[in-house]
């Protein structure tokens, strides 16, 4: 689930190692837009078998718009309560998609995506955004990854 030529260790560890990286990255910077470039490029060399990781932010109070990504370019606004992004923003509540083509509203910004996880961010009881990695297999998220991104997505953030 990781990438072999950076991560060599057990998922477990690989995941310890990038969140250890990912403090690095954001230690003694706040600025969001910073943050989230850098979060968004290790998740995406983190993680293989995706297609996408990125942000989207909170634009008012019932919008989500696109921040910083790695990935084919996507869908720059989506209302809260909209596709999965739309849903996990909505309820504050991590959603991990298996099959995102039987999820109903399915925004489909890239076609090759197959299964989604998005995870809310959330500071002092205000939603943030939310974390989106999109895979172009089914079933590509378990409840490891669910576990340990929402780790990083606090270490995030704790750093903002």
């Amino acid at each position: 689930m990781f990438n072999v030529e950076l991560y060599k260790g057990t998922r477990e560890e690989n995941y310890k190692l990038a969140t250890s990286q990912l403090k690095a990255l954001l230690h003694d910077e706040k600025n969001l837009i910073a943050n989230l470039s850098n979060a968004s490029a290790l998740l995406n060399q983190l993680l293989d078998r995706i297609n996408w990781a990125g942000f989207y932010l909170m634009d008012g109070e019932s919008e989500l718009v696109l921040g910083p990504f790695q990935g084919l370019p996507a869908c720059v606004r989506i209302p809260l309560g909209k596709g999965v992004c739309g849903k996990a923003a909505q309820e504050r509540v991590t959603v991990r998609v298996e099959d995102v083509h039987q999820f109903p509203g399915h925004i489909a910004c890239d076609a090759a995506s197959q299964s989604e996880i998005v995870i809310p961010l959330i500071k002092d009881g205000k939603l943030l955004g939310v974390l989106d990695i999109d895979s172009p297999e089914k079933n590509r998220f378990d409840e490891v990854d669910q576990e340990k991104l929402e780790e990083m997505v606090n270490v995030i953030v704790e750093a903002l």
